[in-house]
């Protein structure tokens, strides 16, 4: 097939969905990006939060297919290196294989340097593979990841957030993806502190991810009777370290008691 020519005073322009219709052929129909021809599993809310000695992630277990519950205890956060944690949120299948392989680069380039990447540059990395991932995310495959870490040089937290495009965005306080991030990122901004100590900090992203599963369906609450309990981590000085579950669990009845105390005694729902 020949490509088409046009006079001067005829120019189509810029459209080019316009110029496929002048020359006889049919684009593929808006409403057909962005959709698959089946149910993807997807990642819902997490969150990230400065505080005075590094910075906390967390996110919810819940995974969903449509209206399908497909797993109730998938992990969304992830240690990135020693110093550095990412969280997803998104199609699950592509996140999950993102981050294995943002793992394995900064493991390869610590090797081959005897040094980490800086925390800049991890972030940088990570906006350049979420950036490569634009066609897939085009078809319906979005994956949108946080990023965050102690910077050993700043001796602070750091926290970046990303848009399916690539774009990379530094927060100063905290950040947010996903679903039920709305009432996540709202809960943190009534609570935050400046000088946050650890516990008050996982309290709050706890809180906030409870609120976030009693307005979002595809956000995971607490599961008392299977044991399921958000991934809670703090990334210090010391490196990455995971909160562990009976310390969620006792969190977490302190919550439920809070809120039947603040609602005069009445049941609150939130955990199965």
């Amino acid at each position: 097939m020949s490509l088409p020519s046009f006079p001067i005073a005829d120019d189509p322009g810029p459209d080019f969905a316009a110029l496929a219709r002048r020359a006889g052929l049919t684009p593929a129909p808006v409403g057909s990006v962005g959709t698959t021809p089946f149910e993807v599993t997807h990642g819902t809310t997490c969150v990230a939060v400065r505080y005075a000695d590094g910075v906390v992630m967390a996110g919810d277990r819940r995974a969903t297919s449509g209206n399908l519950i497909s797993h109730r205890h998938i992990e969304k956060v992830f240690p990135a290196d020693r110093h550095s944690g990412v969280a997803i949120a998104g199609a699950a299948g592509p996140a999950v294989e993102m981050v294995r392989l943002f793992q394995l680069q900064l493991e390869h380039y610590e090797k081959v340097e005897g040094s980490p990447l800086s925390l800049e540059g991890k972030a940088n990395q990570l906006s350049q593979m979420v950036r490569n991932h634009l066609p897939a995310a085009m078809q319906g495959f979005v994956v949108v990841p946080i990023f965050a870490g102690y910077d050993t040089a700043r001796r602070s937290g750091r926290l970046y957030q990303y848009d399916p495009t690539g774009g990379r965005y530094e927060e100063l306080d905290f950040a947010s993806t996903g679903s039920g991030s709305l009432q996540a990122s709202t809960v943190i901004k009534l609570g935050y502190r400046l000088d946050m100590d650890r516990d008050t900090t996982v309290d709050l992203v706890l809180r906030a991810l409870f609120e976030a599963a009693d307005e979002d369906s595809a956000t995971g609450g607490p599961d008392l009777i299977r044991n399921i309990f958000p991934v809670v981590a703090t990334i210090t000085a010391d490196g990455f370290d995971r909160v562990g579950d009976d310390d969620l669990r006792t969190r977490f009845e302190s919550i439920v008691e809070q809120l039947r105390t603040d609602r005069g005694g009445v049941e609150s729902g939130g955990l199965s």
